[in-house]
């Protein structure tokens, strides 16, 4: 790498990661444009088999938002506070603005509650990360949960381009991407640039080799919205597979789907004198994360 280009990359990144005056209407709008972009990659077709889908469905690009705002903060309290209205602005604009396209009608902030324990704790997690700006050690060991992270997934990601091209190389490149940029933004030395990178490599590949190939916990609406009392009930035809249990009653009645393989299997909700039969699908997406589809038996 030229000099120039050592010069420019310098530049950018102290622009990018502490060069901006990150005022609170600046983190407002920041939060209603991802929040109006991560919409449109959600409910136009074209972006369903593509890696700007998982923006408004995994944390990537999230993680990457969030360090822009803690890092042009000049106190840790303010990281917090401003990083935490960011989420709160836009986490729930985007299920907002989904509504008029979705089946599910208002019943897709059912999901929000997730997001909003994260924004919940985006708020000790910011006022540490702010201390990214350091640039020394402590950088690094502040980094490094985010870096395991990213790893994890350009390398889930590049698995699954390989075995189904070309799906997943933006996911790859961009997550790769913030782990080289975070480590030449934030790192000065060598030896903890090499740390940051191999460090988490490492545990990533041991993780591969030590886990099940799926592990999914998921709660999910049924999909004929049965309203279910507290004494429901759920049993899995085959619990080797998956195991199906009711998290939530009434209304909003949910499930909580438990499995550790891809395939098919029934269950049943028994309530009363209710009964309520289902199939179950456990599959893995475009994105190579293992997701659910449950349908009623008649």
């Amino acid at each position: 790498m030229t000099k120039d280009k050592k010069f420019f990359l310098r530049r950018f990144t102290d622009k990018l990661f502490g060069g901006i005056n990150m005022s609170w209407w600046k983190v407002i709008a920041f939060a209603v444009a991802t929040a109006v972009v991560t919409v449109v990659f959600l409910i136009f077709p074209i972006f369903e088999r593509t890696s700007f889908r998982k923006m408004g469905e995994y944390f990537e690009a999230w993680i990457f938002f969030a360090v822009i705002i803690m890092s042009n903060c000049k106190k840790p309290l303010e990281a917090a506070l401003k990083t935490f209205v960011f989420f709160l602005v836009s986490q729930p604009l985007i299920y907002l603005f989904q509504v008029p396209f979705s089946d599910l009608g208002w019943q897709l902030f059912g999901y929000y509650r997730y997001w909003f324990i994260w924004t919940l704790l985006t708020l000790p997690m910011a006022f540490i990360g702010w201390y990214v700006r350091k640039k020394n050690w402590l950088s690094l060991l502040v980094l490094s949960p985010i870096l395991v992270f990213l790893t994890f997934i350009y390398v889930n990601s590049s698995v699954f381009f390989v075995r189904h091209f070309p799906y997943q190389l933006v996911t790859a490149l961009f997550c790769f991407a913030q782990v080289i940029l975070y480590l030449y933004a934030f790192t000065p030395k060598l030896w903890q640039r090499l740390v940051g990178f191999f460090v988490p490599l490492a545990i990533v590949l041991i993780m591969f080799f030590i886990t099940p190939k799926t592990e999914l916990n998921a709660s999910t609406f049924l999909p004929d919205n049965p309203v279910l009392t507290q004494d429901a009930e759920a049993v899995s035809d085959n619990a080797d597979l998956a195991t199906v249990s009711v998290s939530q009653t009434g209304e909003d009645s949910m499930v909580l789907i438990q499995a550790k393989e891809y395939g098919v299997t029934d269950f049943t909700i028994k309530d009363g004198d209710n009964e309520y039969r289902y199939n179950l699908e456990i599959y893995e997406d475009d994105g190579g994360y293992p997701q659910t589809r449950i349908t009623p038996i008649e």
